[in-house]
C-alpha cells in the first residue's frame, strides 16, 4: 500500500473512527485502524466489538495512489503523529508487509503494524427499510435527551436511550430514575415496523460528535441486536442493550394542579444564583415557593449562609406551594430548551416536577423532588 493525502482530509476521519477505540479492549488487534485502499478510495474502520465506525475517502480526494492494499495501524499512535506533522501532503507507504512509512518532506516515521488477516470480519450491512431524519434534528434529539441517562452500570438499561418507532412518531426517552427526559420527532414519513430499542448512551454521544452538517441526512438502519447510522461517508454501528427498558409512560401526569408560566432565562438564572451557596454539595438542593404572582428559590448552608432569588410568574391558582429539588438536575433540564417561555408543571411537594415549552409539546422534562425533612 502506497498513497499521498492530505494532512486535513485524513486527519477528519481517523479522529471520527478512533471514536471505536477503547481502552479496555482486551483484543490486541482491535487497539488498531483498518487501512483498506482500493481503486474505489480509502476505507478506515475502528471496532471495541460493541461500536464499529467505519469511514470512507473517495480516490478523487487522495492525491496519489501508487499501491492498493491492506494494513491494520495502532490508533495510539497514528493519530498524534498525523496531528504533529508539519507538511500539508502525507505520504503513506507499507514496508516489509508489517511496517508502515508515514512521512513528509521533513518527517518520518516508521511504525510497526498488525497483521490485518487478524482483524475481525465485521457486517455493516445496511436495510431497505430504513429511517430518514435530518442531521439537525438528530443532534437536536441527543442534545436534548443525553443527559438524563444514567453512569450507574448496576442498571444497566438506563445508561441507554429508548427509542420508539410507530409509524411516523419517533420517541427518545433516557432516565436516570430521579429525572426524565423525553423527545418526540414527526417523521416525513411512516417506518413499516414497531420499534422498541435501548441505543447505550456513550455511544449515541460519539455520534452526535461525529455528525457536523446539520443540513444533511442521516440514514437509520434497525436490526435485532444493533443500530447502524449513515451520514455522509461514514458507516456507524452500535450494540444494542439487551432487555426491557422500563414504561415510562405512567410517570408523566396527564394533570396538573399547579401551572406556571415563565420566562426561561429568568427562571434559570433564579436557580443558578440561589444554588451559589450548596454548589459544594452532592444533590445541590434549593427551595422553591410559588406564592401569589412571584416564585422565591432559595438555599441554605449551615456553614455559609442563605440565599434567595425572586421572580414574578403568571399562575393558574394562587394555592402555596413549596417544593425542593435538585439545582443542577433542573438547570440541566432547563438548557435543552430553545424557547423563551416555558410552563412549570407540578401537582404536590412530593410528586415530579414537569417542564414544557408553552409552544411546543415534542419535549418534555421531568424532575424529581427531594424531601428536606
Amino acid at each position: 500500500m502506497k498513497f499521498s493525502i492530505k494532512k486535513n482530509i485524513i486527519l477528519e476521519q481517523l479522529t471520527n473512527v478512533s471514536k471505536a477505540i477503547s481502552t479496555r479492549n482486551i483484543i490486541p488487534i482491535l487497539n488498531g485502524i483498518k487501512f483498506d485502499l482500493n481503486d474505489e478510495g480509502l476505507y478506515l474502520t475502528a471496532s471495541d466489538s460493541d461500536l464499529t465506525i467505519k469511514s470512507f475517502i473517495p480516490s478523487d480526494k487522495i492525491e496519489s495512489i501508487d499501491m492498493q492494499g491492506t494494513i491494520i495501524i495502532q490508533s495510539k499512535y497514528i493519530l498524534e503523529i498525523i496531528k504533529k506533522l508539519p507538511s500539508d501532503i502525507v505520504n503513506f507507504e507499507v514496508i516489509d508487509s508489517l511496517k508502515i512509512l508515514i512521512y513528509t518532506e521533513t518527517s518520518q516515521y516508521n511504525l510497526n503494524c498488525l497483521n490485518s488477516g487478524d482483524y475481525p470480519q465485521i457486517e455493516l450491512k445496511e436495510r431497505e427499510n430504513f429511517i430518514t431524519i435530518k442531521a439537525l434534528f438528530l443532534k437536536k434529539m441527543i442534545k436534548q435527551t443525553i443527559f438524563a441517562v444514567s453512569t450507574q452500570e448496576s442498571r444497566p438499561l438506563l445508561t441507554g436511550i429508548n427509542v420508539k418507532v410507530n409509524g411516523e412518531l419517533l420517541e427518545c426517552v433516557a432516565t436516570d430514575s430521579y429525572r426524565l427526559a423525553k423527545k418526540s420527532i414527526v417523521l416525513d414519513k411512516p417506518y413499516d415496523d414497531v420499534v422498541d430499542i435501548v441505543i447505550p448512551g456513550k455511544n449515541i454521544s460519539e455520534l452526535d460528535k461525529i455528525i457536523t452538517d446539520e443540513e444533511k441526512d442521516v440514514e437509520i438502519h434497525i436490526f435485532d441486536n444493533k443500530i447502524m447510522f449513515k451520514y455522509e461517508g461514514i458507516l456507524f454501528q452500535s450494540n444494542l442493550l439487551n432487555g426491557s427498558y422500563p414504561n415510562t409512560s405512567n410517570f408523566i401526569p396527564a394533570e396538573f394542579v399547579h401551572i406556571i408560566s415563565v420566562k426561561l432565562n429568568d427562571y434559570f438564572a433564579c436557580i443558578d444564583g440561589a444554588s451559589l451557596l450548596t454548589q459544594s454539595k452532592e444533590k445541590n438542593i434549593v427551595k422553591m415557593d410559588a406564592i401569589a404572582d412571584e416564585i422565591v428559590v432559595s438555599s441554605y448552608a449551615s456553614e455559609i449562609g442563605k440565599a434567595e432569588n425572586r421572580i414574578s410568574v403568571e399562575r393558574n391558582v394562587t394555592d402555596d406551594i413549596s417544593i425542593s429539588f435538585s439545582a443542577k438536575y433542573m438547570m440541566d433540564a432547563l438548557r435543552t430548551f430553545d424557547e423563551e417561555d416555558i410552563i412549570i408543571c407540578m401537582n404536590s411537594d412530593s410528586k415530579p416536577i414537569v417542564i414544557k415549552s408553552a409552544t411546543d409539546e415534542s419535549l418534555i422534562q421531568l424532575v424529581l423532588p427531594i424531601k428536606t425533612y
